[in-house]
């Protein structure tokens, strides 16, 4: 079974039809889509001459049966402080949002599934990238 926990950047990639994330979608067998990334997705839509569709969209996706929306909770917190504080350690900040979505894939036993690279600087995460689909 592939479990994924997709990032923001990700979904922006699936509704531009990108091929490879395409096929990838088909082949998991549950997609987690956290708190953090359905903010940003509706901060992506507000105010655009798309916002109706996008959400629409969005709720159709989720309506899937294989897509799976992670909240947030106490243990989150404590992933979240504990990567913050390694990266810190290590001089590699990366952005906040970014630290609540590997938190979440982390908490979950998820491969966090992105276009960024910065998540490999996250010890114990791992990691979906697209050159791994292909």
């Amino acid at each position: 079974m592939r479990k994924v926990l997709i990032d923001t950047n990700i979904y922006s990639a699936f509704k531009r039809d990108d091929p490879v994330i395409v096929d990838a979608f088909q082949h998991f067998d549950f997609i987690g889509i956290s708190v953090t990334v359905l903010a940003e997705l509706y901060a992506g839509f507000k105010g655009s001459k798309r916002e109706k569709r996008n959400r629409t969209e969005l709720e159709a996706f989720m309506n899937s049966s294989r897509v799976h929306f992670i909240g947030h909770d106490r243990d989150t917190a404590d992933f979240y402080a504990q990567i913050f504080n390694n990266l810190k350690e290590n001089g590699t900040p990366i952005p906040t949002n970014d630290i609540w979505i590997a938190a979440s894939a982390m908490q979950n036993g998820l491969a966090l599934f992105s276009l960024d690279n910065h998540f490999s600087y996250i010890s114990g995460l791992i990691l979906q990238t697209k050159d791994d689909i292909r």
